[in-house]
């Protein structure tokens, strides 16, 4: 239990101050303890750091699953671009989801190996559920035949591309890049569509 406690103290600061800002020997005062009795359960900072972080993305992950499992009636359409608005406000309300995004843009150089270990299979993971969202869609007839792969991927590169506007920018800044993107991301899709169909060349007598 005392692990648990220290790792949610550990997910505010971390969270509030980076990894350089946060402080052992706080977050030992907020949870009532003193500092050496930390290492009774973490090795030091960086196993704390570590712990927490992973964590941090487990429960990102599990709200992510929540929001679409919440959403499934909802057209596709806008179960995606909810998802951009959705994220903003996980940022400002959820430690995990702050925490989480900040050590994607600024890891701490001494364990960015470490960090990005968790970061690849967090993406990696979105993608396919992404995917599979997709690849149902089309299956229940929300979406004709797309490729499925191409379009999740470049809607995670759309939400790399605006989410910097979380940490540097504003609300205002980051809706204003939805409003004015989404539409190209949707229309993408379908163009996608058209692509992938096959081109039947004028006077084919097979047709």
């Amino acid at each position: 239990m005392t692990a648990h406690l220290i790792r949610d103290a550990a997910l505010f600061h971390f969270a509030r101050d980076g990894y350089e800002g946060a402080s052992l020997r706080a977050i030992a005062d907020e949870v009532g303890i003193k500092k050496p009795s930390i290492y009774a359960h973490f090795s030091g900072k960086d196993d704390l750091f570590l712990h927490t972080l992973a964590h941090a993305f487990k429960d990102v992950q599990r709200r992510t699953l929540e929001y679409f499992r919440d959403h499934a009636d909802l057209p596709l359409e806008q179960r995606l671009k909810g998802l951009l608005i959705w994220f903003e406000q996980e940022y400002n309300c959820n430690a995990s989801a702050r925490f989480m995004l900040r050590m994607c843009y600024f890891p701490p150089l001494s364990l960015y190996s470490e960090v990005m270990d968790l970061v690849y299979p967090f993406l990696d993971g979105m993608e396919r559920s992404l995917r599979r969202l997709l690849q149902r869609a089309t299956r229940k007839g929300e979406l004709q035949a797309v490729p499925a792969e191409q379009a999740a991927i470049a809607f995670m590169t759309f939400l790399d591309g605006i989410t910097v506007e979380i940490i540097y920018g504003s609300s205002r800044r980051y809706r204003r890049r939805i409003e004015a993107s989404w539409p190209v991301y949707w229309h993408g899709i379908h163009h996608l569509i058209q692509e992938a169909q096959p081109v039947v060349p004028k006077g084919d007598s097979s047709s």
